[in-house]
């Protein structure tokens, strides 16, 4: 155990593995170790009040009450301390946090969409630009409706429930949602936001040690809840470009439009002849129910 962590970690915290962990490790572990000492102080004043007020040595009623200003001065320096820890820690740990976002340059950036119940993620692939998404071509095959057309989708990188990402390189996450609100938590980097339908919410992290790390849902987002998991995988930079290598042929694959003409021995487009053909198609003459010519009849004269 960490002396820098030593409740958290008994408390079930996860080891670190971000860089900007230690801030928020910091924080959590002086108040609890605050919240520790307030225990164990009332916990002494309440034992030294039964005592010190017993009917046995006071059987009437004092109406006059404290004379003293020491419990007001106690009170004062917990509110105080407390104040310190919100205006002095807390703000402006979070500020920093959702302010100063890494360059873009240097940074990996995903897309991350949540559905009950599973997450996918989206990456711009090797042009660094991510394709257009349209509602209505999302399908089983193609779950953000990528479009095949747009010349920047056609090497886009999509992964059902796993990312991989470089170790020491900062990764912005942009979260949106499909269904209802859900919440990307990803504990061992010490980074949680809400992924909210019609939004874009921004995160981001730097991962210093490589493995693999779990990702949950911290919202009650439906019966299947308890089965939203993910995973982030943190490799080395050879490790990282030979997977980015290998999603991105598979991606070019995936993403290719559909192929205009038939190959060789193909039926032609349409219905086969002699079957019905489908609602809404055009009306076609069929030569086989066309009633055949009769010869002219000779009129009398």
């Amino acid at each position: 155990m960490s002396s820098l962590a030593l409740i958290n970690e008994f408390l079930g915290q996860p080891p670190n593995a971000s860089e900007h962990g230690y801030q928020i490790d910091h924080i959590l572990e002086f108040a609890h170790w605050f919240m520790g000492a307030l225990f164990i102080g009332w916990s002494a004043f309440f034992v030294f009040v039964l005592i010190r007020f017993r009917r046995s040595r006071h059987p009437k009623a004092d109406h006059a009450g404290v004379r003293s200003g020491i419990s007001t001065h106690l009170e004062f320096s917990v509110v105080l301390i407390e104040a310190v820890l919100l205006i002095g820690f807390a703000i402006p740990l979070w500020a920093k946090r959702v302010n100063e976002f890494p360059s873009t340059q240097d940074a990996i950036l995903v897309h991350v969409v949540g559905q009950q119940f599973n997450w996918t993620f989206h990456m711009p692939g090797p042009d660094g630009q991510f394709g257009r998404r349209e509602i209505g071509l999302v399908t089983n095959s193609n779950p953000l409706g990528i479009d095949s057309n747009d010349p920047a989708g056609k090497d886009d990188i999509v992964v059902l429930g796993e990312l991989h990402v470089p170790v020491n390189r900062p990764v912005i996450i942009e979260l949106s949602s499909k269904d209802v609100i859900h919440n990307f938590d990803l504990p061992h980097m010490r980074i949680a936001a809400d992924a909210i339908p019609g939004s874009l919410i921004p995160m981001w992290f730097k991962p210093i040690k490589t493995g693999s790390y779990e990702v949950v849902c911290g919202q009650l987002c439906g019966l299947g809840h308890y089965g939203m998991k993910g995973m982030v995988v943190v490799d080395e930079p050879a490790e990282y470009q030979s997977w980015l290598k290998e999603r991105a042929e598979l991606a070019g694959t995936q993403n290719a439009p559909p192929p205009t003409q038939q190959p060789p021995g193909a039926p032609p487009v349409g219905p086969t002849p002699g079957t019905v053909p489908p609602p809404g198609a055009p009306k076609t003459e069929n030569p086989a129910a066309k009633p055949a010519q009769s010869a002219p009849t000779p009129t009398g004269e």
